[in-house]
């Protein structure tokens, strides 16, 4: 199956482009200002950033509505950002404050968002993938006509759970779209060293899942992809796979050299595919912004991203008692 793409002339408004940029402009920059604070010691132990794979949580949530829920893997900061979390309770988590979304308990990957419907950040490859099938069953049970998006990467697809899942998705038609964030490498091996289908989607098949693949680094295209896979689980036509073709431009963790591939290799993504620039000139080529707009809601989300990094560092550490609470005896 050929990759879904968008075509030219969108079938949006210029102001949901100009949500699509901020959007996806917020993510770039917070990763890049918490790849700051890591380098300066103020994030510890593991970070994952997103760079480059934004068009995909940004494009998914743009098919999603009010109540749907998301579950991902530990590369989540986009995806708190773009379902509409606090950058400072997200930054302060990063930095281990009691301001964080998990009193700082948390950390990079392990936050959560009852109010907005986020389910974590898991560090255990592949474990989020049953936990969303489970919050699909709820719903399912419940028939309230809400929809889970599953996220896992290219390299937890080779994960025995996630194939149990899908047998249980099937089974029992659960509203859960399956989201292969397929940026080519898993955790430093190129997919075609570790996988032995070019294609993950079609994995599903042996269990009557439909699904295709999708231009990653398109937020137009991910959003069309992402409508009709919503619009499949609604109808109680049960799960759905979207493979989302994608790319990070940054290595597996930041403690990650990235010698795996070519800087050359990376930077031709930046230049031929970026997908905070795709939209930047649809923006300016369609007349639906100028060079001064965007620069002033750069400016804006530069402003947002600060404000965030200072709240992370101004807000306290835990106190020692802190240990004693939301845990299970």
């Amino acid at each position: 199956m050929a990759t879904r793409k968008s075509s030219k002339k969108p079938n949006v408004s210029a102001d949901e482009l100009k949500h699509y940029y901020r959007e996806m402009l917020l993510i770039r920059r917070f990763e890049e200002k918490a790849g700051q604070l890591y380098g300066m010691g103020l994030i510890g132990g593991f970070c994952h950033l997103y760079i480059g794979q934004e068009a995909v949580v940004v494009g998914l949530e743009a098919a999603a509505e009010e109540g749907d829920k998301r579950i991902t893997s530990y590369r989540d900061h986009g995806h708190m950002l773009a379902c509409g979390m606090d950058p400072g309770g997200v930054m302060a988590e990063l930095t281990g404050r009691t301001g964080g979304y998990s009193k700082g308990k948390g950390g990079s990957m392990h936050m959560f968002s009852k109010e907005k419907h986020f389910y974590g950040g898991h560090g255990i490859v592949g474990a989020q993938v049953p936990l969303g099938a489970g919050l699909a069953f709820a719903d399912r049970y419940k028939d309230n006509g809400r929809v889970t998006f599953t996220y896992f990467g290219d390299g937890a697809a080779n994960q025995g759970q996630v194939y149990e899942t899908f047998n249980m998705a099937a089974l029992w038609s659960l509203p859960v779209v399956f989201v292969i964030e397929n940026n080519q490498y898993a955790m430093g091996t190129a997919q075609a060293r570790s996988t032995s289908t070019k294609d993950i989607y079609h994995r599903g098949e042996a269990f009557g899942i439909p699904g295709e693949i999708v231009d990653g680094m398109n937020v137009l295209a991910v959003k069309e992809a992402g409508e009709k896979a919503v619009a499949h689980c609604r109808a109680g036509k049960g799960p759905y796979i979207l493979e989302v073709k994608t790319y990070r431009y940054r290595g597996h963790s930041m403690s990650d050299p990235a010698k795996y591939r070519t800087r050359e290799e990376v930077q031709k993504m930046r230049e031929q595919h970026d997908p905070i620039e795709q939209v930047r000139e649809m923006l300016l080529t369609g007349n639906h912004a100028t060079e001064d707009d965007l620069k002033a809601i750069d400016k804006e989300i530069k402003d947002v991203v600060n404000k965030a990094a200072d709240f992370s560092k101004d807000s306290p550490e835990p106190s020692v008692e802190e240990l004693w609470t939301d845990i299970y005896a």
